[in-house]
């Protein structure tokens, strides 16, 4: 047997271009399927888990998916706001604790995202440096976005606004970067989170007094216009204390609501309540969506798979045209062996090692290459679905 496999690996090291054309043919078939499948798995894996996490969902009425992949990866389509007076309503109800969202507004192409100190404690999320958030217009920045745009603590980041023509409305934030998040291979990597009265600053219901020239002492109608104000807000600690907010908190924005119930019962009371057809809001279960996109994306996988299947025919085929082509070939090496005194047998060896050989190193590559691509293509599949 060590003969045979002495033979057959001077012959591959002999035959390196042909030798390494059939590995490379061979390691694309098997890597395609084991890469997909085990992408797909941890994706499935990670969604699950994500969904499970989070008990209920409220948001606007409009597509439970949407309101879903909101929450959720705050990706899409921002879902229409609704008043904070409802997340009000439940805490009195004593049927849930809250966590309020609003993810409206965007900076550098991360969601900046407006929450409260248990949305941190509900997805385990720690800083990895800096400090937390001390106060308003202070952020924290996901690991994905910090490596992404070279991020440290003591930086700025500038908010998109909505509004970039309209001279009239909100000017940007801008925004202090007080810590880095461990990274976690969730979506809060591709987030930049802060507090809800930050993302109220950016959405124009609140401001403060950095007027220039004499127009403070003049104009004192907390008007937020931009012929008052500079290029931009930017709370410091200086004038931190002359921001203030308009209007009720009760009616402030947010784009939804996370809610933990406190109990089977209170989860079904909860669910109940917004099943009138009057309703302007609804109540989902995330894992109950996730749960259909993913029996959407089995479908898809088995067609990919069926599809890796006639792949791999066609490539067992030409391989053993390859093979049965090089048997023709070689058959002036066949006949020294004979000529050597070797049997039929031991020359069939000496070429199924070498097969056995070229399978192993295919099956070998495949492994390690799919086991290096199959993270990325989970965060692929993310961005996919949330997109």
């Amino acid at each position: 047997m060590m003969n045979s496999l002495l033979l057959a690996w001077r012959y591959m090291s002999f035959h390196r271009g042909s030798t390494a054309v059939l590995v490379l043919a061979l390691s694309l078939t098997i890597f395609l399927p084991l890469a997909a499948r085990w992408g797909v798995q941890r994706f499935q894996q990670h969604a699950l888990q994500r969904a499970t996490s989070t008990p209920l969902v409220l948001g606007t009425k409009g597509s439970r998916f949407g309101l879903a992949i909101h929450a959720l990866y705050f990706r899409g389509e921002s879902p229409q706001a609704f008043h904070l007076q409802e997340s009000l309503r439940i805490q009195e109800s004593g049927l849930a604790e809250v966590i309020e969202l609003h993810a409206r507004f965007r900076t550098r192409g991360a969601t900046i995202v407006g929450t409260t100190k248990r949305y941190f404690e509900l997805r385990g999320l720690r800083l990895a440096s800096g400090q937390p958030i001390r106060r308003l217009g202070d952020c924290v920045v996901g690991a994905a976005v910090a490596t992404r745009l070279g991020i440290q603590p003591g930086d700025r980041l500038l908010s998109e606004s909505d509004s970039l023509f309209d001279l009239s409305g909100p000017a940007p934030l801008n925004m202090r970067v007080t810590g880095l998040l461990a990274r976690t291979g969730t979506s809060d990597d591709e987030a930049v989170l802060c507090d809800l009265e930050t993302t109220w600053l950016i959405e124009g219901i609140g401001h403060g007094h950095a007027i220039q020239g004499d127009a403070a002492e003049e104009n004192h109608q907390h008007s937020s216009g931009r012929q008052y104000l500079q290029a931009h807000q930017e709370v410091t600690d200086e004038n931190v204390n002359s921001f203030h907010f308009h209007g009720k908190r009760s009616q402030f924005p947010i784009t939804a609501l996370i809610a933990l119930p406190t109990s089977d019962k209170s989860e079904a009371l909860l669910l109940g309540r917004y099943l009138a057809p009057d309703q302007t809001l609804q109540m989902i279960r995330p894992i109950e969506v996730v749960q259909e996109l993913l029996h959407v994306i089995s479908h898809l996988r088995r067609l990919f798979d069926l599809s890796i299947l006639l792949l791999t025919m066609a490539t067992a085929l030409l391989a053993a045209l390859v093979l049965m082509l090089s048997l023709r070939l070689r058959q002036r090496e066949m006949r020294t062996f004979y000529l050597l005194g070797c049997s039929r047998g031991k020359a069939v060896q000496v070429v199924a090692t070498q097969l056995l050989l070229v399978v192993l190193i295919a099956v070998s590559l495949s492994f390690l290459a799919a086991s290096a691509v199959s993270p990325g293509l989970e965060w692929l599949f993310i961005r996919l679905m949330s997109t």
